[in-house]
């Protein structure tokens, strides 16, 4: 059951400045609908319901005039500079329905020596009692050689979570650490295919000596005599 009770108010003024006047009220404007009901246009306490979005896939109990509702978020709009929710999209859910969500994947453990772990699929798509929606995925990676490779078939998943995803979504990867030598031969490798030379530098040194010695070689005899008293 939904430990985020949120407290709405409802709200008749609509469009851009008067989205405004409530998120300078430290309010968030949000609209909920669901099962066939008329969307219901609320306000939503602005601090509460940011840390109870913390968490994804958060159970919403939205309070509006003292009759309760489940929620979950839909969709969410955040501010691109500042960490402001700017308007939310709720859908109503209830107990014992099944809902479809996108579930993080969380690695736990540590793979084998001169490995690297690389998650593939961020998330996965489950189907889910909504009144059940798990935090994240586990996945132990411990002690795991190169070359293993975590589908989502073979993930665990809580009780009467159902697979939406592809059974053969790639989830994690388990691959070789490349050595520095081997990372130095594929860039030389990749600047020879792109004809990048790269100049000795014991041969521009011996250029600019060459130089030197022919610049001297062609001064007039006075300024040798000078440049050797020099």
């Amino acid at each position: 059951m939904s430990d985020n009770k949120l407290v709405a108010e409802t709200r008749t003024q609509f469009g851009k400045g008067a989205a405004r006047k409530i998120r300078r009220d430290h309010k968030i404007p949000a609209v909920m609908y669901g099962h066939g009901a008329e969307p219901v246009h609320i306000t939503l306490p602005g601090h509460d319901t940011m840390m109870a979005l913390k968490v994804a896939n958060a159970l919403l109990t939205i309070v509006i005039d003292g009759k309760e509702q489940l929620a979950l978020a839909k969709d969410v709009q955040r501010d691109a500079i500042k960490p402001v929710i700017e308007h939310i999209d709720l859908v109503i859910v209830r107990k014992g329905e099944k809902v479809t969500v996108d579930v993080p994947v969380h690695v736990e453990g540590e793979a084998a020596p001169e490995t690297v772990v690389t998650v593939d699929s961020q998330t996965v798509q489950l189907e889910v009692e909504a009144t059940h929606i798990p935090e994240n995925i586990v996945v132990s990676v411990e002690g795991l050689e190169a070359g293993t490779q975590i589908k989502a078939s073979e993930l665990v998943l809580p009780s009467g979570a159902t697979l939406v995803v592809d059974a053969d979504t790639l989830v994690v990867n388990i691959t070789q650490q490349i050595s520095q030598e081997a990372l130095d031969a594929e860039m030389a490798e990749a600047e020879a295919e792109a004809g990048i030379e790269h100049e000795e530098a014991g041969d521009g040194e011996a250029a600019e000596g060459d130089a030197a010695e022919s610049a001297e070689g062609d001064a007039p005899e006075g300024e040798k005599a000078e440049s050797e008293d020099a």
